[in-house]
């Protein structure tokens, strides 16, 4: 090719041209998201980020198995450079199966508390958790004393016989669940803890957590276990049956006056062979700051990870403050093993 004082001038301005935007793309920063988050709020997180830095933002949206399952098959050439998962138990698997980078950083070593990360092996934490929704019980205020549910363990006490209705015992919530009461319990009064439990079910699992939050309002079952937001969505609702629903229910933050109640999370990691890892810190940092924060708790009623923001949520406000849970996550992600021994033992589907 001759050199470009030999080319005639259009041609010269072609070639500096596109050295031009060769460069720029060269240039250009991007970060790629594994994302199992699918709620429509979260668009101004990644807008704002954008906006703020310039770094573009591709995402993947799957739900977390899909994610998991993904990434094992990508291997080192998957693109991700950020994966979001929704569960803690999903979390520690990934991170157990090596799927999450290590990472240093003081700001999020500084904001987010270190029971809702994992821990520090010496190369760093593999993820951090961004938001905490709570394991909850609503019970049919017609028919149930709120004193009978204001413990998990009540659940599974005969005065409850077919009054319980929840999703899949084997739903990453109710695991979560199930391997924090195992922390607490042990190995043996777990497992009576989940024979009992069995033992009170209205009807066999079925649905998802607003499924059961409307099964206990409608008198098909009167005690039903749900994430925390499940609620706050139909508090806020503009559907007149939500809300009709909602009027007919108490609110439990189970084990006020011991451990207090199971908080689950949302969190993130950078992927094991993210390609532009200095992004993906910067972004994990950025879901840690006020205004992210602010938008987990405002657009999918979550509470804030970071201790003290300040978030204005009507429905969070509605419920009130509690006593939370703060075993390690990563305790409750160990014990998901042994607990689907005992599952399988008790008969929970």
């Amino acid at each position: 090719m001759l050199p470009p004082r030999f080319l005639s001038k259009p041609i010269q301005l072609l070639v500096w041209t596109l050295g031009l935007v060769s460069a720029a793309q060269a240039q250009e920063q991007v970060l790629n998201i594994y994302s199992a988050r699918h709620y429509q709020t979260d668009e101004a997180l990644y807008s704002d980020f954008t906006k703020a830095t310039g770094i573009r933002i591709n995402r993947v949206d799957t739900d977390d198995a899909g994610l998991l399952a993904r990434l094992k098959s990508e291997g080192s050439n998957s693109p991700a450079d950020v994966v979001l998962l929704v569960d803690a138990a999903r979390l520690w698997k990934a991170e157990t199966e090596n799927l999450f980078l290590p990472i240093k950083s003081a700001v999020l070593e500084q904001r987010i508390p270190a029971h809702l990360r994992s821990k520090d092996t010496g190369a760093g934490s593999a993820w951090f958790g961004f938001s905490t929704r709570a394991r909850m019980v609503v019970y049919n205020k017609l028919t149930v004393a709120k004193a009978d549910v204001d413990t998990y363990e009540e659940l599974a006490d005969p005065k409850n016989k077919g009054r319980i209705c929840l999703r899949s015992g084997s739903h990453p919530y109710n695991l979560s669940l199930f391997g924090a009461l195992y922390e607490h319990l042990g190995a043996e009064r777990t497992e009576r803890w989940l024979t009992g439990l069995v033992a009170n079910l209205a009807r066999e699992p079925k649905g998802g957590d607003t499924d059961q939050i409307r099964a206990a309002a409608s008198g098909e079952c009167s005690v039903a276990i749900t994430n925390s937001y499940y609620l706050a969505r139909m508090m806020r609702s503009s559907k007149p049956e939500d809300r009709a629903a909602v009027e007919k229910l108490g609110v439990v933050f189970p084990n006020q006056q011991s451990w207090g109640t199971h908080m689950n999370i949302a969190g993130g990691a950078v992927a094991r062979h993210a390609k532009n890892r200095d992004n993906a810190i910067r972004f994990l940092e950025y879901l840690s700051s006020p205004t992210a924060q602010a938008y987990f708790a405002n657009g999918n009623n979550e509470w804030p990870a970071v201790p003290g923001v300040q978030a204005s949520n009507p429905a969070l406000e509605a419920m009130g403050s509690f006593k939370s849970e703060t075993i390690p996550i990563s305790a409750v992600g160990a014990n998901l093993p042994k607990v689907q021994v005992l599952l399988d033992k008790a008969g929970l589907k």
